[in-house]
């Protein structure tokens, strides 16, 4: 299966696109609310329509910066949230940008890669964050498909995965997910100290 822009395309053509929450989910709610530094540079990756950034935008963050492989999804962003800075809203290849972010944001990017390039998502996360920046975010703790997105996964594995590349890792249960995603969702954060 190519998960190239025309599959994310016709995705979001035929509205098959279950994966969207329709708002910022509670855990990154309640993470963003947690910072004061308005000017941190974030970075939202595979970020769809972009609740998260609608949400940040609004709270008063002034650099936030969303990159997803179409720009179907922005139209939609744009509309709910038209003083959004257009140029920070990038189409492109995630593993081919450039940049230094202090939190990269993750909500269902990663579960939409293909299983083969996690390894990579990891690394190009590192290479992003500025030295003290975090990702953080929620991943699935469950199985879901092997064949086509959402791919799932397990916490032992990610603890692995990352814990590669990040010293300073903590993936814990998700205490605070909406009910649909309850007990099925991991907090990830992982700070980059070298």
């Amino acid at each position: 299966m190519d998960l190239d822009a025309g599959f994310w395309d016709e995705r979001y053509a035929t509205g098959d696109t279950r994966w969207d929450l329709g708002a910022v989910s509670t855990p990154l709610k309640s993470w963003f609310d947690q910072f004061t530094d308005k000017s941190l540079r974030i970075l939202i990756p595979g970020g769809g329509r972009s609740y998260e950034a609608e949400y940040l935008y609004h709270a008063g963050f002034t650099n936030v910066h969303v990159i997803d492989l179409t720009g179907a999804p922005f139209k939609d962003l744009l509309s709910r949230c038209p003083g959004f800075p257009n140029e920070n809203l990038l189409v492109g290849d995630f593993f081919k940008h450039q940049g230094q972010y202090d939190l990269i944001v993750e909500q269902t990017f990663f579960c939409a890669l293909d299983l083969a390039l996690r390894p990579k998502y990891v690394s190009q996360m590192h290479d992003l964050l500025a030295l003290g920046g975090t990702l953080a975010g929620v991943l699935f703790d469950d199985v879901l498909n092997t064949d086509k997105p959402p791919f799932g996964g397990h916490t032992a594995e990610y603890r692995v995965l990352f814990g590669a590349v990040f010293a300073n890792l903590s993936i814990e249960p998700c205490y605070n997910s909406i009910p649909q995603r309850a007990g099925r969702e991991v907090w990830l954060h992982a700070r980059k100290v070298q």
